[in-house]
């Protein structure tokens, strides 16, 4: 009598394999995961490094970036227009918006040259305004952020609510959305 065997994997043989797939798909999971983690660090630092750099220009020049009345004279050949005084780092016609990077740049405190605003690591823009949301006075604005990490952010540094506290990313939303996108901004 001739026995007939059938030819596959064995069941010890598809553990293994399964083994080794979920443990590979566990690596990149927690791979993303780490990414994220360090991304959303990296904005929170970024913003505490443009807080600083706005506060030495300040201490430094007795001016606020954006709004020094002498840019030009003191850094003769880089800044292309000098603020008003009013104290406002920005003039209300809309016209210069994103000076007050210039001035930060000419006077050293952070690299690049121009006024363009800088990107943050979810690729969105950095910028200043005034009474954003319900915050009064400066705010440092970033662009794009995500639901997920708006919420980790605020919640991490502040009171987790939208619309209160000193980083807020809408004027009525009582909780973060994961599935929208914010401009998160922070009381200077």
């Amino acid at each position: 009598m001739k026995k007939n065997f059938s030819k596959g994997f064995t069941l010890v043989e598809l553990a293994i394999v399964l083994i080794i797939v979920g443990l590979l798909l566990g690596g990149v999971l927690k791979g993303q995961e780490i990414i994220n983690n360090a991304k959303i660090k990296r904005l929170y630092n970024d913003y505490k490094g443009y807080m600083a750099a706005i506060y030495t220009y300040q201490e430094r020049y007795n001016a606020l970036p954006g709004d020094d009345r002498r840019a030009t004279t003191r850094f003769s050949g880089c800044a292309g227009s000098n603020g008003d005084g009013d104290g406002y780092m920005h003039d209300e016609d809309g016209t210069t918006w994103g000076r007050y990077w210039e001035h930060l740049r000419c006077a050293g405190i952070i690299p690049g040259s121009g006024s363009n605003h800088p990107s943050h690591p979810f690729g969105g823009r950095v910028y200043i305004n005034y009474n954003d949301y319900n915050l009064s006075g400066h705010t440092l604005c970033f662009t794009n952020i995500p639901g997920d990490v708006a919420d980790i952010i605020d919640s991490t540094n502040d009171d987790g609510k939208p619309n209160d506290g000193s980083i807020q990313g809408h004027a009525s939303d009582t909780s973060y959305d994961p599935a929208r996108s914010y401009i998160l901004c922070f009381r200077l």
